[in-house]
């Protein structure tokens, strides 16, 4: 939500002096963008490129996951790994774990500590309560640190005063998708407040393949999310935001398809998340203002199961001087197996503080700075045989002068310390925008940033410890076997301390708006070119670890993003091209095979071309249709291409609203496109929407 201080800072800095550039002055259509710098700026005046995803299309193109919304953003990839895990990346360079993007709710950091991923199931990010999505396309550790290596995503949510009242809406579909929401809240001249609800519930894929055959396929989630937003005003320079939620459901797990050691029943995840975060706005002057933010959110995740090995496999664990065996589940006549209940719990926390001052010395030069620090807390008996805290405290600032009208200058840059390294990092950015004339600029950005390894990946103490085993094993109840004695040795690199993966990023591009008769074409082009070192690739299971910084990437490429809006029109086209080539940097201690899959793993989400069509049009009756066209080819087994369509009714009445929607999701493609399991029998989607809001 914008606050007061926000507020007034945007009406002095667009039309305050005379002295402003024409292209800023009240009246203009140029987008506003928050997040690239932590400064509120224009698009001509953003050191980087920047895509706007309004909550508005992403209701208009009936978008049904969150996660789905990256399709729009160009050079993003979306795709589902492991049961149903989706996962986005830009760029590609990541598989199982998005590690190198953050993402940010509101400006509270979301991914989890110890693995630096998100679960974009258990997001509590109701889709009707999106305002905005901004994405930061190339590094921006220059202004949130480590993790913001490829890029960053803020979602930024509706303030409780553009959602009073009453809102509900239930969506049923294919493959057991099941959405309610529901939402209620009020504003007075001192306090505005929204209690919302959301249950998510999908059946995940039909089916999956296991050896030439087909199985059932237990995949799905169930989750129920509980918000709380506020702000509460004291007077005209200071006010208070407050937000909590929490998260409860479960995150199906398939046995065939991720069961390891001897697992012999699907083995479900119960999720149970919750956080709180304030916000204290301060607003000085017209031209000064900070906030003080704090943030405390956990995760819990609950993984058991049984599991049953023969004899001879567990009894060859027990040898020392034995091969590690392959691990599979008992057979139908298997006598004196070894049975056992395991478990996968983890839990994290995260406790944040941030202080940002804002000065606007004048319409042409500002500056934005501030402090921080994190505290990310791990328990997990299995994965790091009980606790473990990790800190990081940082300095973050930019500059934005604008000795001339044509001219815009950002300077910034983010010191960083984390105890995962035990060294200090400082990621750098500088930008020259070039105001070719109102409407158009071209810029020219230089950044650098790091990616220091996440506690799992640094520090793993991991190991099983059986519960409930009958006899004659009864001597193996609660005792530790570690994954280091199950792991290959000839290439096993667990417990090696690895280093920071390091980026150096140069980005052309161009923006402008061009006026027609009765319509408005937005363009955006981005040329980039990305050196990637000591990249962190290889496997992380019980039963290999190979991870090691052994990958250099370097990648080029270009993007368009472009929209023309009539009146009662929207349509909007983006293309990504990638070239990425890799090349093996580790020790020479790997065949020609194992050098070539670690660099095979980066790009398992990178894909040559990408893009998206999207045309949104309103019709008679209070009808609205949208049209979207979705591809990305050269994934590991196939091409996505996706065609979506909508039609919706709206109805506008005194005290109240509704509206009644289709929508059609139509896959081209009939082959899973990252794993053979990713089955979807009928490639013609349907889902039904109704709200009302009164």
């Amino acid at each position: 939500m914008a606050n007061a201080a926000e507020d007034t800072a945007e009406t002095f800095d667009l039309a305050a002096s005379g002295d402003a550039p024409e292209v800023f002055e009240i009246g203009s259509d140029i987008p506003e963008v928050l997040t690239t710098t932590r400064l509120r700026q224009p698009k001509s005046r953003v050191p980087g490129t920047t895509t706007i995803i309004t909550g508005e299309m992403i209701r208009d193109l009936g978008i049904m996951n969150l996660v789905e919304v990256f399709r729009l953003v160009p050079g993003m990839t979306v795709n589902a790994v492991g049961s149903n895990q989706p996962v986005t990346s830009y760029h590609g360079t990541v598989h199982y774990e998005q590690r190198r993007l953050q993402v940010q709710v509101d400006g509270r950091t979301a991914y989890t500590p110890s693995l630096s991923d998100m679960d974009w199931n258990a997001m509590p990010v109701p889709l009707e309560l999106i305002e905005r999505i901004e994405v930061s396309r190339g590094p921006n550790s220059a202004a949130y640190g480590i993790n913001a290596f490829l890029g960053t995503i803020n979602i930024i949510t509706r303030a409780p005063e553009d959602t009073v009242g009453v809102q509900l809406r239930a969506v049923s579909g294919s493959r057991g998708y099941r959405r309610a929401f529901g939402s209620v809240g009020d504003a007075s001249e001192d306090y505005r407040w929204r209690l919302a609800y959301e249950k998510r519930k999908s059946d995940g894929f039909d089916e999956q393949e296991d050896d030439g055959k087909i199985y059932p396929f237990h995949n799905g989630y169930d989750m129920n999310t509980f918000n709380y937003d506020s702000n509460l005003t004291f007077n005209n320079s200071y006010d208070l935001d407050l937000r909590a939620g929490v998260v409860d459901g479960i995150d199906e797990e398939d046995a065939r398809k991720n069961g390891k050691l001897g697992a012999d029943e699907n083995y479900d995840t119960l999720v149970d998340d919750y956080y709180v975060q304030t916000r204290l706005n301060v607003s000085l002057s017209e031209r000064h203002f900070f906030h003080i933010q704090t943030s405390f959110q956990n995760y819990d995740r609950r993984q058991r199961f049984t599991i049953c090995i023969p004899e001879s496999e567990f009894s060859q664990i027990l040898d020392p001087g034995s091969s590690t065996p392959e691990l599979t589940p008992c057979g139908r006549d298997e006598t004196d197996p070894f049975r056992a209940n395991l478990n996968e719990d983890i839990e994290e926390s995260r406790l944040e503080f941030e202080l940002q001052d804002t000065i606007l010395f004048n319409p042409d030069l500002k500056l934005v700075s501030g402090l921080g620090y994190r505290e990310d807390t791990y328990r997990s008996e299995t994965f790091f045989n009980g606790r473990g805290t990790n800190y990081q405290s940082r300095i973050f600032g930019n500059l934005e002068y604008s000795p001339f009208r044509w001219l815009t200058l950002n300077s910034g840059g983010n010191w960083e310390k984390t105890t995962t390294t035990d060294e200090g990092y400082f990621s750098p950015r500088l930008a020259a925008n070039f105001i070719l004339s109102d409407n158009h600029t071209l810029r020219f950005v230089y950044s650098r940033a790091v990616r220091t390894p996440d506690a799992f990946e640094q520090n793993p103490d991991w190991s099983y410890r059986p519960r409930n085993v009958p006899p004659p094993f009864t001597d193996a109840e609660g005792q530790r076997f570690l994954v280091a004695d199950l792991v290959d040795p000839a290439t096993s690199t667990y417990g090696k301390t690895l280093e920071e993966e390091r980026i150096t990023s140069r980005e052309i591009s161009y923006f402008g708006q061009y006026y027609l008769d009765s319509s408005t074409l937005s363009l955006e082009v981005r040329y980039f070119n990305d050196q990637l070192r000591d990249m962190i690739s290889g496997i992380i299971n019980e039963g290999e670890w190979t991870i090691d910084n052994n990958v250099a990437l370097d990648q080029e490429g270009f993007e368009v993003e472009a929209s023309l809006d009539f009146p009662g029109t929207k349509l909007r086209v983006t293309y990504a091209y990638l070239d990425q080539n890799g090349r093996y940097t580790g020790d020479d201690d790997r065949d020609a095979g194992d050098r070539q899959y670690a660099i095979d793993l980066l790009g398992r989400l990178s894909v040559r071309h990408s893009g998206s069509v999207a045309w949104i049009q309103d019709l008679p009756f209070d009808l609205t249709s949208s049209a979207a066209f979705y591809f990305a080819d050269e994934f590991r087994r196939s091409q996505f291409e996706r065609a979506d369509f909508r039609l919706a009714r709206r109805i506008f009445a005194t005290g109240y609203s509704y509206e009644l929607a289709l929508t059609m999701q139509h896959y081209l493609s009939r082959d899973p496109t990252l794993s053979p399991s990713n089955i979807i029998r009928d490639h013609n989607q349907f889902f039904v929407e109704a709200g009302v809001r009164f």
